[in-house]
């Protein structure tokens, strides 16, 4: 693949979507083409499937039909989107990825690792991102910044103990794939968080 390839990971509340308003300006500023995308989500298919799973209406989704739709979202994201920018040597940073399902279903939903690892391979058919930075704010900081719960969002209004499982998934992460995550610590202002991810992006080759 020509181009490079970066997720942004992290709980509820985190400062995710300022992280990537500022990766993006930074991005455009200094004419790196680049594309930026969501999950799940990110084109018209995988649009559709977000919206079965975060609905409150289905509160009865099996921790499995959730693994296995946003899996479904993510083989769609992969060969319409992702595969294709890549082959033409663009950025792409992507607002979560494999490592959600990972923490949300694999730990939180008590799935294990094993079978997600299988639903990732398949889904993502060899493309692996280059670089995942995991924005790290426990979640009772990251809900108290972020003042409270979406109440639109099925995920959001799981209790405390759901989002604090999420967390540790994410950490066993951490130590799973230690060469490819990056631990950034999101109890600074953003403005020199941004600052930290993009020196980490240059000293990766990245940028």
């Amino acid at each position: 693949m020509k181009g490079k390839f970066i997720t942004f990971e992290g709980g509820e509340g985190v400062g995710k979507t300022t992280q990537l308003a500022m990766m993006k300006k930074y991005l455009n500023d200094n004419n790196i083409n680049s594309v930026f995308l969501r999950e799940p989500g990110g084109n018209a298919i995988s649009e559709k499937i977000r919206a079965i799973i975060l609905d409150r209406e289905n509160s009865e989704m099996t921790g499995m039909c959730e693994a296995l739709l946003y899996s479904a979202a993510r083989a769609q994201l992969v060969e319409a989107v992702i595969r294709p920018a890549l082959e033409e040597g663009k950025l792409v940073v992507c607002d979560r990825f494999t490592d959600s399902t990972f923490a949300y279903q694999g730990i939180a939903r008590g799935l294990g690792g094993e079978k997600i690892d299988i639903l990732n391979k398949l889904a993502c058919n060899d493309i692996t991102p280059d670089l995942t930075i995991f924005l790290d704010l426990p979640p009772k900081e990251a809900f108290k910044r972020k003042g409270g719960a979406d109440k639109d969002d099925r995920l959001e209004q799981e209790g405390m103990e759901f989002h604090i499982k999420v967390y540790e998934g994410y950490k066993e992460a951490l130590k799973l794939y230690k060469d490819r995550i990056i631990d950034m610590d999101c109890s600074e202002d953003a403005e020199t968080i941004h600052k930290n991810i993009v020196e980490i992006m240059k000293q990766r080759g990245i940028l």
